[in-house]
């Protein structure tokens, strides 16, 4: 079993986001949705080489061996056995990848760092458009609490998974 990550540090007008896995970090300027992170899919170039590398491979599903649709992650250890290669080496790896934002006081609004169960069922700027027609009069707490109910299905079983699974938000208001 294993775990995704994204952690945001805001310092002034500087953001630092680290992630490892499918979680993301979005920020909304002037409305308009700011990636400021890039899922790890295995999918993506350098991880599909990292992976094939260790000894392993990806699936046409984007799978590794067959499996996990995603390329780093915390935990997950049957993928990091290799005693041969290090850490940052293996089929996946924890190694996160670390931005640095420079954030615009007059356009940035607010950020929202979320795991895939939420961006599986909304794509950047529709959760940017969801949170900004409620930030100015909901705490951002009860806005998560509504995206979760935007993005459940009512029967996973119908939507091939799509709204199942677990999902996590935290909004960060500026």
């Amino acid at each position: 079993a294993g775990a995704t990550s994204v952690v945001a540090a805001v310092r002034g007008d500087t953001v630092i986001v680290a992630n490892a896995g499918d979680s993301r970090a979005v920020l909304c300027r002037k409305g308009v949705a700011v990636p400021l992170s890039e899922d790890h899919k295995p999918a993506n170039a350098g991880e599909s080489e990292r992976i094939l590398a260790a000894g392993g491979f990806v699936t046409a599903q984007g799978r590794v061996n067959g499996n996990l649709n995603l390329s780093r992650s915390l935990g997950d250890l049957k993928y990091k056995g290799n005693k041969a290669l290090g850490r940052d080496r293996q089929m996946i790896t924890a190694e996160p990848d670390v931005a640095v934002h420079t954030l615009v006081a007059r356009d940035d609004e607010f950020m929202v760092l979320a795991c895939d169960g939420v961006w599986d069922v909304l794509s950047n700027q529709e959760c940017v458009d969801f949170v900004r027609e409620r930030i100015a009069t909901t705490p951002p707490a009860v806005i998560a609490e509504q995206i979760f109910d935007r993005c459940i299905a009512d029967d996973p079983k119908t939507t091939q998974g799509i709204g199942g699974d677990n999902m996590t938000a935290v909004i960060v208001k500026f």
